[in-house]
């Protein structure tokens, strides 16, 4: 990784280079929690974060079902997919890896916002609604807001807790997700091994208004993450906006 990773020069040539009102980041030092660079406005303020949060629910679900995950199998569109071709056979790993709807509503089917209070609560994320249940859980529609920088630490707090069961297949699905995923634009910017990643895409929030955004949380180096970046896309689908995370971290890493 080297030790110009967090040097200034690295930090300015980030906020030269990906100065776009479309792009808007958080750049973390991982080992100590410390925000290094923002260029987002009011990142405190929740918002819709789509399948960012699909580690989560798989936590809640994990922890009323003696932390078995099913196997499932995905036919697209046709079984509530954002991709039109079926994934086929998922466990979680590979359902995190693409990030498939299909295995998550399979999931989110019986949970409930009042399951989902304590992962909330112990990971730092603003709460659902206890009354919550089913596709709004994991990450579709907007009724389950989240400030950017919580969920930023949420995921620092998922990588301090990488001993854990259930982490450990969550954080193989991101890096398999950098591999061949929907992160892989992460992946061909940087070692495909080398990074974890989640990508998600929700309700447009800006005033310029669009479909939706493109949303992609990053770590590297994937054993000892050093480096958290969340990162937003205006109007475009997360795994298009995993191209851009994957161009600021290799310019940082020069």
């Amino acid at each position: 990784m080297g030790k110009s990773l967090f040097s200034q020069s690295a930090v300015l040539v980030l906020e030269k280079e990906f100065s776009s009102s479309d792009i808007s980041y958080l750049l973390f030092d991982a080992r100590t929690d410390t925000l290094l660079s923002s260029r987002w406005d009011d990142p405190a303020k929740p918002i819709p974060l789509g399948s960012l949060v699909k580690p989560f629910t798989a936590l809640a679900y994990g922890e009323t079902h003696e932390n078995q995950f099913p196997n499932h199998v995905c036919r697209g569109e046709a079984s509530g997919c954002w991709q039109m071709h079926p994934h086929g056979k998922l466990d979680l790993v590979s359902a995190i890896s693409v990030s498939c709807n299909s295995y998550f509503r399979a999931l989110s089917e019986n949970l409930t916002g009042e399951q989902l209070l304590p992962i909330a609560n112990r990971f730092g994320l603003d709460p659902p609604d206890p009354a919550l249940s089913g596709s709004p859980l994991m990450g579709l529609g907007d009724r389950w807001p989240i400030a950017p920088i919580k969920m930023a630490r949420a995921y620092l707090e998922l990588c301090r807790r990488r001993d854990q069961p259930v982490v450990r297949e969550i954080l193989a699905g991101m890096r398999q997700s950098a591999r061949s995923g929907t992160g892989k634009g992460v992946g061909e910017a940087l070692n495909r091994a080398y990074a974890l990643v989640k990508t998600g895409t929700a309700l447009c929030t800006h005033p310029r208004a669009a479909p939706g955004d493109g949303f992609v949380v990053a770590m590297v180096p994937a054993n000892q993450p050093e480096l958290l970046l969340l990162v937003r896309v205006h109007s475009v689908p997360g795994a298009t906006a995993s191209v851009t995370a994957g161009r600021m971290l290799h310019r940082l890493e020069e």
